[in-house]
């Protein structure tokens, strides 16, 4: 005699977390690398794309030597997150290296460590990623008079929360 026991999976599942967002604190001066050497017959590159958070990772620990738990606080996530991120980047790299891929540093669920700025003007949001530099001029249409939109008030953090709910 058998007994055959049937679950609905369909009846009940789970949306997993969403992705925690991650601090890049320097942005990559270049956008990839290439392979020296003979070119493939087919004439289309083999690409490996590193997203930014698995460069900051290598930049963490390989660059600047810090350890792990120091690099993860420096990103805002957790340990272990950092050990995925940071295994999947050398794996990355080593495939690309092997194979002769080219390498492209873009994208990733990143946010950067700057200031934001709103133009007045055109109502432009942009960044200053390069903290040495200090801004004078809107990117979009030059005009100098901008605001800092980093730091909301507690005020203005609940209007935005009302007029998403009423979406």
């Amino acid at each position: 005699m058998f007994i055959i026991f049937a679950v609905n999976i369909c009846s009940y599942y789970m949306s997993p977390r969403p992705v925690k967002l991650r601090k890049i604190s320097d942005p990559p001066i270049i956008s990839g690398f290439k392979p020296y050497g003979k070119n493939k017959s087919n004439g289309k590159p083999d690409l490996t794309f590193l997203n930014l958070e698995e460069y900051e990772a290598l930049r963490l620990c390989d660059y600047l030597m810090l350890d792990q738990l120091q690099a993860s606080s420096l990103m805002n996530i957790s340990r272990p997150t950092l050990t995925r991120i940071y295994g999947r980047a050398r794996q990355k790299i080593a495939e690309a290296f092997v194979l002769g891929k080219q390498i492209i540093i873009e994208g990733g669920k990143i946010y950067f460590d700057s200031d934001w700025y709103n133009c007045k003007s055109c109502g432009c949001v942009f960044n200053n990623p390069d903290k040495q530099k200090i801004i004078g001029e809107c990117p979009l249409c030059r005009a100098k008079d901008f605001t800092n939109c980093s730091e909301f008030s507690h005020k203005s953090k609940e209007s935005l929360k009302r007029k998403r709910n009423k979406k």
